[in-house]
């Protein structure tokens, strides 16, 4: 955590304190605490302090792994089991104890709680600038190396998904057919080679590395058109076989990002054509990231490759399905997608943060092509995080 940086963004809130009621899996909580309670928890910042509210059972874990500068149970504040209302009464008698009589919460806290607070004459203010989502954004040399680490599995992922595809035969071509399998399928061991295969693949050697994920993307053909289709089914040879890994450190909790698109065979012209426009488009994006430069301005360095080309992209046509229809990056750090934003209306970027550069090209009747570094704003322009070749035929 970047303490400092902390301090000066939350001077100015206008209330006493920064309270937060959530879980782990709430970036900014982590983030704030450095516990990994899997309960929700308080979290309070005031006067330059954090403090933490936990039940017994986490008690003791929270006094040893939290960054917090105080660390409370439930049995201090004589409850440890009991109704909403005492457990509330317990809140507000917590925040007051820290000499906090007003708070800002973030955009997303729980309503029954900042009202429960409201209720028991504690102010509660929405911080509907995510102050807390701002400082994240900017990374630590801890913390980029944890995500550092974490692309490095990502990478042993990316590999171990590229060899089972590289190495599929093909039904009718290096393989005979058999059965119902189509001509042109991926076969491993004989039988077809599907995305959820690859995908098992994925998340056996991730694990093996540390990391772990919820769900990735392998799709092939035309489900490759839709950028969030997670793929499903055969595989098959002279398609484009979109892969996107996004894994998180057990460890450190920092995420990775990348994609590559692959292709067993010969590509069609138009695939061929799309796939040399997306790796020009990440060119030009890459060279417009440096400190001072805008997510917009990143965005526009990769649109305008496509628009030269005649591709439609959101900038030309909002309304547009196909093209390049989403933003050229977002933010990597306790969230997979936090600020900043490689979009329109993207604000001006930091040394310090991490970013995605994603371009890509989408059409149900071509397939997809994307492909994704993830690089961190340095004080003169930017460092590649990845270190995986950029080839579409396999």
């Amino acid at each position: 955590m970047n303490r400092t940086r902390l301090d000066d963004r939350l001077a100015d809130l206008e209330t006493d304190g920064y309270l937060i009621d959530a879980a782990q899996d709430d970036a900014n909580q982590l983030y704030l605490s450095g516990f990994t309670g899997p309960d929700p928890f308080l979290t309070l910042y005031a006067d330059g302090e954090i403090h933490v509210l936990v039940s017994g059972l986490e008690y003791g874990r929270a006094r040893t792994e939290s960054t917090a500068d105080s660390v409370d149970r439930h049995a201090d504040y004589d409850y440890e089991y009991g109704g909403r209302e005492a457990r509330n009464d317990m809140y507000a008698r917590f925040v007051r104890d820290k000499g906090v009589e007003s708070v800002s919460m973030p955009p997303r806290g729980p309503v029954g709680t900042a009202d429960a607070l409201r209720d028991r004459g504690i102010d509660v203010v929405v911080d509907s600038d995510d102050r807390l989502g701002e400082v994240r954004a900017v990374k630590t040399d801890e913390e980029i190396e944890a995500i550092r680490e974490a692309q490095r599995a990502n990478e042993a992922a990316m590999r171990a998904a590229e060899a089972l595809i590289a190495d599929a035969d093909v039904a009718g071509e290096d393989a005979p057919v058999d059965g119902d399998v189509e001509p042109g399928t991926l076969l491993h061991d004989g039988e077809p080679l599907t995305s959820e295969r690859v995908t098992e693949e994925i998340e056996v050697t991730l694990l093996r590395h540390g990391c772990a994920l919820d769900q990735t993307i392998v799709a092939g053909g035309a489900q490759a058109a839709d950028p969030h289709d997670r793929g499903s089914g055969p595989l098959r040879a002279h398609e484009a076989i979109i892969v996107d890994i996004f894994p998180r450190s057990k460890a450190t909790k920092y995420n990775a990002d990348m994609t590559r698109t692959f292709c067993v065979g010969e590509p069609s012209d138009r695939l061929r054509e799309w796939y040399d426009l997306t790796e020009r488009a990440l060119d030009a994006a890459l060279d417009a990231v440096e400190p001072g430069a805008t997510g917009e301005d990143v965005h526009a360095a990769a649109c305008a490759v496509y628009e030269a080309a005649g591709e439609p992209t959101f900038r030309t046509d909002p309304e547009t399905e196909t093209g390049f229809i989403h933003s050229t990056g977002h933010g990597v750090g306790l969230d997979v997608h936090e600020a900043p934003r490689l979009a329109s209306g993207g604000g001006e970027l930091t040394p310090g943060q991490v970013v995605t550069v994603e371009p890509g090209l989408y059409d149900p009747d071509v397939g997809g092509v994307r492909i994704e570094d993830i690089v961190v704003v340095t004080e003169d322009g930017y460092e590649n995080l990845t270190e995986y070749p950029i080839e579409f035929v396999v």
